[in-house]
C-alpha cells in the first residue's frame, strides 16, 4: 500500500490537499452535512475530530455550534463518538450505534430520525432534510481523472457527492489498493415518476462503474489520512448463538426437501452481530453449495463461505470486518475482487431488488409478540437502542424473512417474547419465522392465534412460558377472538422491568 499523497493521482486535485483544521473552517454552526460511513467501515477519521475542537472551542467562549449529521448507517468513535462528546450534534439519521450519541438522543439533548436505509437518500434528493451544506467522505484514492475510488463502506456517497454544495474527501492510505475495481456503482438518481428498472438480474451481477464520481469544482479540500476502520472482534459462537444457527439449516433443509427452495438456497442477507455470524459459521458445515450473498454488511462469516469455496459471490455495501477478517481479506484480495460487488446502500437495500432475488434476510430483534410483531429499536418502547437500519427493507419484501434473539436478556430479568410489544417496526405481515435458542416458530400461513401458540411454545423461555400461557388463555375467554389481548395488561410486563427489575411475577 503507498502512501495517502501517492494515493492523489489526478495532478489539479493534488494541490487541494490541506489539514483536517483547515477542511474543519469549511463547516459552521447550523450546516447540514452528509458523512461517508457505514456500520464502521469507510467513514472520515480525521476531519470528525476537528470538527468536534472546533464545536469545543465555540462552546467555551458561550458561541453555538452544531450540525445535522446524516450518513449511511453508524459510523465509529472517531466521528459520532467525538462529535457527540463535543456536544456537536444537533440532528442525527439515519442510523447510530454510538453510546454517548445513544445518551444524548433518549435524554432529548439531540433530534434523531430513524429511517429505513433504502429510503434515505431518496428523501435527501427529494430535499425532505434541506439542502445539504458539505459532503465529507472517504475514499481509498482518486484516479488521474478525478474519479473516486470507494473504500470499504460505499453507503450513501453517490447521493451525498451529487447534493452537497461543497465536498470534502478523506484519502485513507489503510484501505487496499486493490479495492479498485471491486466496486459497482449504479447511479439510480431520479425522482418518481421519472425512474428507471434496475436491470439487476442476479445476486453477483454487475451493471456499472467502479467509481464514484463527483465534480471537481465542489471538491474544497483533501484530507490525507492512514487510519483503520472500527474492527469489532467477533466473540466465538456459544451454546445459544450455535442453537439458533442449528435451527436456521435445519429449515433450510425442510424448506429443499419441500421443493421451496433449490439446493443452493436463495441469496442470503445477515444483520450485524455474533448470532448472524453463527449462523453463517453454520452453513461453512452445511449440506449447501454455490451460495450467494446479498446483504448490506459482509462480515467475518460470509468472507470464510467465499474463502472456502462454499460461497460463489457476495454482495453488500460496506465490508466490515474483525482484524483477523480483514487481515484475511487483504492476504486474498485478488481472488475476492470478482467475488465481492461493493454498491451503494440504495442498490443493496432496494425492495425491487430484494424481491426479484428472491432474498432470504435474517435480522436481529430486541423482542418479538405472541402474535409475531417485532421490536428491533427500543428498549421499553422509549429508549432508542441505535434504529431499524435496513432490516424493514429486508422484512418487507424477502422471500423469507427471519428475526432472531436469545429468548430471555439481563440474567433472565427480560422476556424477548411479551404479551405485545412495547414499540412497533416489524408488524405480524412481515415476520416469518421467529428463531430463539429455545426453538422455531415457522409462522407462514398461520392466523394470529395459531401463531401465538407456536411462539409461545417455540420460542419463550421455560420462566416465562407460563404466564405467556396464562396471559394468553385469559386474552381469549375475554372476547375479541381475532387477536386476543388484554389491553389493561399487554405492557404490564414492561411496566413491571421499569418499576421492579424484572418481569417475572414474583
Amino acid at each position: 500500500m503507498s502512501d495517502a499523497a501517492g494515493r492523489v493521482r489526478h495532478e489539479g486535485l493534488r494541490q487541494k490537499i490541506i489539514s483536517a483544521e483547515q477542511a474543519a473552517e469549511f463547516i459552521q454552526n447550523g450546516m447540514t452535512v452528509g458523512i461517508s460511513g457505514f456500520t464502521g467501515a469507510g467513514y472520515p477519521k480525521a476531519v470528525p475530530g476537528a470538527v468536534a475542537a472546533k464545536a469545543e472551542a465555540a462552546h467555551a467562549k458561550g458561541e453555538a455550534f452544531k450540525i445535522r449529521m446524516i450518513t449511511g448507517a453508524s459510523t465509529a468513535d472517531e466521528c459520532d463518538g467525538v462529535l457527540a462528546r463535543a456536544n456537536a450534534i444537533e440532528f442525527r439519521s439515519p442510523f447510530q450505534s454510538d453510546p454517548t450519541l445513544r445518551n444524548q438522543i433518549n435524554a432529548g439533548d439531540a433530534a434523531y430520525m430513524d429511517v429505513h436505509l433504502s429510503h434515505i437518500e431518496q428523501q435527501v434528493r427529494a430535499g425532505f432534510f434541506g439542502e445539504m451544506d458539505v459532503a465529507l467522505i472517504e475514499v481509498a484514492g482518486i484516479t488521474e481523472d478525478g474519479k473516486l475510488i470507494p473504500s470499504l463502506g460505499v453507503g450513501t456517497n453517490v447521493t451525498w457527492l451529487q447534493k452537497a454544495k461543497k465536498v470534502i474527501l478523506e484519502v485513507n492510505a489503510r484501505q487496499n489498493e486493490k479495492l479498485e475495481g471491486m466496486a459497482d456503482i449504479y447511479d439510480s438518481v431520479g425522482l418518481a415518476p421519472f425512474r428507471k428498472p434496475i436491470p439487476l438480474t442476479e445476486a453477483g451481477g454487475r451493471i456499472a462503474t467502479p467509481y464514484l464520481h463527483c465534480d471537481l469544482e465542489k471538491i474544497a479540500g483533501i484530507v490525507l489520512t492512514d487510519a483503520p476502520d472500527r474492527n469489532s472482534k467477533f466473540a466465538e459462537p456459544d451454546e445459544m448463538s450455535k442453537s439458533i444457527a442449528a435451527q436456521i439449516i435445519d429449515f433450510f433443509s425442510h424448506e429443499v426437501k419441500m421443493g421451496r427452495l433449490p439446493k443452493n438456497l436463495l441469496p442470503l442477507q445477515s444483520g450485524v452481530g455474533n448470532v448472524a455470524n453463527a449462523v453463517l459459521a453454520g452453513l461453512q458445515d452445511g449440506p449447501f453449495d454455490n451460495l450467494t450473498g446479498f446483504t448490506e454488511v459482509l462480515q467475518d462469516g460470509m468472507l470464510d463461505l467465499i474463502l472456502s469455496g462454499k460461497m460463489l459471490s457476495a454482495s453488500a455495501t460496506a465490508l466490515s470486518f474483525s482484524p483477523d477478517a480483514l487481515d484475511r481479506f487483504n492476504e486474498n484480495i485478488d481472488f475476492l475482487r470478482s467475488k465481492i460487488i461493493l454498491r451503494p446502500q440504495e442498490i443493496t437495500n432496494n425492495p425491487e431488488l430484494i424481491r426479484r432475488l428472491g432474498i432470504i434476510g435474517m435480522n436481529a430483534m430486541i423482542e418479538a409478540d405472541i402474535y409475531g410483531n417485532v421490536n428491533s429499536t427500543h428498549i421499553m418502547g422509549t429508549k432508542m437502542m441505535n434504529g431499524i437500519g435496513g432490516s424493514g427493507d429486508f422484512a418487507r419484501n424477502s422471500y423469507l424473512s427471519f428475526f432472531v434473539s436469545p429468548s430471555v436478556a439481563k440474567g433472565g430479568a427480560i422476556s424477548c417474547i411479551v404479551p405485545m410489544v412495547s414499540h412497533h417496526d416489524h408488524t405480524e405481515h412481515d415476520v416469518m419465522v421467529l428463531v430463539t435458542e429455545q426453538g422455531l416458530a415457522d409462522l407462514r400461513g398461520k392466523s394470529p392465534r395459531e401463531r401465538a401458540k407456536l411462539i409461545i411454545e417455540n420460542c419463550s423461555h421455560p420462566d416465562y412460558r407460563d404466564q405467556l400461557r396464562d396471559y394468553y388463555a385469559r386474552a381469549e375467554k375475554a372476547g375479541g377472538l381475532h387477536t386476543p389481548h388484554l389491553l389493561n395488561e399487554a405492557l404490564s410486563w414492561h411496566q413491571r422491568f421499569v418499576e421492579t427489575g424484572d418481569m417475572r411475577v414474583k
